[in-house]
């Protein structure tokens, strides 16, 4: 199988505290067994929450989420079905922006993203659309009357993909990432 091949365009983190998902641009990041040190989902495990209903609230499972990926398409289209000039990740409390992948967030669990320096994730899937990152993005078009009620609308099958760190290195803007598709056939 022939991987397709996407961009780096930012790395981000969430270090605004817990209450803000909210990321920052970074010149690189470490990726880390955990996620990146110091971003709020960083961490081998998490506590159970609404995502996970099979599991009583606050278990201790495998934190699949320890990364969050969107695309500079999908930004786009989300932007131009809300009527708005754009979307930032930052908004959307993204830890990598990747463009040359238009449907990202359509990958199949299980597809593994390599970087330049060996970094490796594991896909685990859509990041379902929420009012948070709504309200964030409202926030920064207050002339535009209902976003944030619009935005889980908008941005279904477009909001990017949560992976976690299958093997550590530093990723930066500018690398090329080796997207294998998962068809079945990936162990």
């Amino acid at each position: 199988m022939k991987p397709v091949v996407a961009r780096v365009e930012a790395v981000l983190m969430a270090d605004h505290g817990a209450k803000s998902f909210e990321t920052r641009r970074l010149a690189e990041a470490e990726l880390d067994f955990g996620g990146i040190r110091g971003d709020r989902h960083f961490g081998m495990t998490a506590k159970a929450d609404v995502r996970q209903p099979e599991y009583p609230g606050g278990t201790e499972i495998f934190n699949r989420r320890q990364l969050t990926i969107v695309s500079a398409e999908e930004c786009a289209a989300i932007a131009e079905a809300l009527g708005i000039p754009q979307v930032k990740p930052e908004w959307l409390g993204a830890n990598l922006l990747l463009s040359g992948l238009p449907d990202l967030t359509a990958l199949p669990l299980g597809s593994r993203m390599i970087f330049e320096s060996g970094a490796g994730l594991n896909g685990q899937g859509e990041n379902f659309p929420c009012r948070g990152p709504g309200e964030l993005v409202q926030a920064n078009y207050p002339d535009h009357p209902k976003v944030a009620s619009r935005f889980v609308k908008a941005a279904y099958r477009k909001r990017g993909i949560v992976c976690f760190v299958e093997r550590s290195g530093v990723v930066r803007p500018g690398d090329a990432v080796r997207i294998w598709v998962n068809d079945g056939t990936l162990q």
